[in-house]
């Protein structure tokens, strides 16, 4: 009996877990390595160090956006794989193109500390955050429809999946509306979307979601 290639590939879940392990790993790093102390020739005060920290407040900001950004979709996709049972080949490709803009993210965040008051530094940071969010429903719903996940997950497991996906991703939108008044107001939205699912209470719709 002939075997296809095809059903061979991609299979192992845990593989699949480890390469977005690494991935995620050396993201986060990236963000902390592009914060640089102030250069010691330039500072002769107590003052001079206090306006250079002043300086790096931006990039301060970026990196803890991105780090919980990246702590909240690690825990999303392992939330995921943990109900799988099986991985097909699809599965496994629609996986890497998740992790695509996840290992984007660290140039995004730089864009956006250096150009912080720039819209189109803000609108491209929340496509990179919109992009794994999409990614992320999508390899749900086709492990949900091609029974590649547990057999003791139920719908109500299924919903609570998705609707956590589709209510941050459209708060994270909203916020980015809110850059055509200020990107500050837009990053303090996203700052808070953040905690809330990192940190939030457990009652309320914001904890349902």
């Amino acid at each position: 009996m002939k075997t296809s290639y095809s059903h061979l590939a991609g299979s192992s879940v845990e593989r699949l877990a480890a390469l977005s392990d690494g991935i995620f790993a050396v993201a986060m790093t990236l963000l902390v390595l592009e914060l640089h102390a102030p250069m010691k020739d330039v500072i002769h005060t107590e003052g001079d160090l206090w306006n250079a920290l002043l300086g790096l407040l931006p990039a301060i900001t970026t990196c803890l956006m991105s780090f919980l950004t990246l702590g909240i979709f690690w825990n999303g996709q392992q939330t995921q794989l943990l109900r799988i049972e099986r991985s097909d080949r699809h599965l496994t490709w629609m996986h890497i193109a998740f992790l695509f803009p996840v290992s984007i993210l660290p140039f995004s965040t730089t864009l956006l500390a250096e150009f912080i008051g720039f819209r189109m530094a803000l609108m491209e940071y929340w496509l990179n955050i919109l992009l794994p969010g999409l990614m992320l429903y999508f390899t749900w719903r086709y492990a949900t429809r091609h029974g590649l996940v547990k057999a003791d997950t139920s719908e109500a497991v299924d919903r609570a999946i998705r609707r956590r996906i589709v209510a941050g991703q459209s708060l994270y939108a909203v916020g980015a509306l809110l850059c055509f008044w200020t990107p500050w107001a837009s990053i303090a939205v996203f700052i808070a979307v953040q905690l809330n699912f990192a940190i939030g209470p457990r009652s309320g719709w914001l904890s349902r979601a």
